[in-house]
């Protein structure tokens, strides 16, 4: 999304994003979950270590795919995706979007690389080693996050509804209602499928991640992920926007995870 928020704002709004989810989205912060719930495990990143990144790169979407990081990036007039190689940063590919598009979330899907678009209604399949367009396919609604499970793709708009779509030609399957301790949980963002089925998910303005079970909608863990931002230096706290941006590392339980505008990247494992 593009709504700017300063440090402080971003601050009070993550603790009033925090009780909402705590609350499951009641206006009731000591109501019980409904009967039957599944109740989500409480978990944090462990910070394994620091890399660089772009503070230039208004995040929006983060995948790692056969060595490559795919990121691509939001605003009009300055969204791009690009490809670096995950251990040396070189870039080796970019496409940039043309106006009036504002990108958001992408995947990798064989030899594609998919990338949507906020309120566009538009996704862009790309060749997965130039990023050269091939074709753009509609859609109804907005566009947030994206990621690719193994017969499928998973895309947010910012309700609590994920929508199943086809990785060949984006139409849409299905979709599943994401709820966390029995109660709905929206402006779901950008989006990572891991390797054991699960999909995470970036709650929009607030530090939290969720681990969803995609069969049942149902929120397994939540983690709290405030102490990425706090390892940034002050220094470097100034001009950041909200985190965005997760990645499992292939064939690990490790994940790359940073924010819109930061200066630093985080491989983090979810522990309790």
């Amino acid at each position: 999304m593009n709504r700017r928020r300063t440090p402080r704002l971003l601050a009070l709004a993550a603790v009033a994003a925090t009780a909402a989810l705590a609350a499951g989205c009641s206006d009731s912060t000591t109501a019980a979950p409904p009967e039957g719930a599944v109740l989500a495990q409480q978990l944090h990143p462990e910070i394994v270590r620091e890399l660089s990144h772009d503070p230039t790169a208004f995040t929006q979407g983060l995948e790692i795919s056969d060595g490559t990081l795919y990121e691509s990036t939001g605003r009009v007039g300055t969204s791009w995706v690009r490809a670096t190689d995950l251990d040396t940063g070189a870039e080796i590919a970019r496409a940039d979007l043309m106006r009036p598009m504002f990108g958001e979330g992408v995947t990798v899907a064989g030899d594609t690389v998919w990338q949507i678009t906020w309120k566009d209604g538009v996704a862009i399949a790309r060749d997965a080693g130039t990023l050269a367009q091939q074709r753009q396919v509609s859609y109804d609604g907005e566009g947030w996050g994206l990621c690719t499970q193994a017969d499928r793709l998973v895309m947010s708009n910012g309700s609590a509804t994920l929508t199943f779509r086809d990785p060949a030609t984006f139409d849409a399957t299905g979709t599943v209602d994401v709820t966390l301790d029995g109660r709905p949980l929206d402006r779901l963002n950008e989006l990572e499928c891991s390797n054991d089925g699960f999909v995470y998910a970036n709650v929009w303005t607030t530090d939290r991640i969720v681990k969803i079970d995609p069969a049942t909608g149902a929120v397994v863990a939540s983690i709290d992920a405030a102490n990425l931002e706090d390892a940034l230096p002050a220094s470097e706290r100034g001009g950041i926007d909200v985190l965005n941006g997760i990645a499992q590392i292939p064939g690990t339980d490790r994940f790359l995870v940073t924010g819109k505008l930061w200066p630093r990247m985080f491989e983090v494992r979810f522990v309790a």
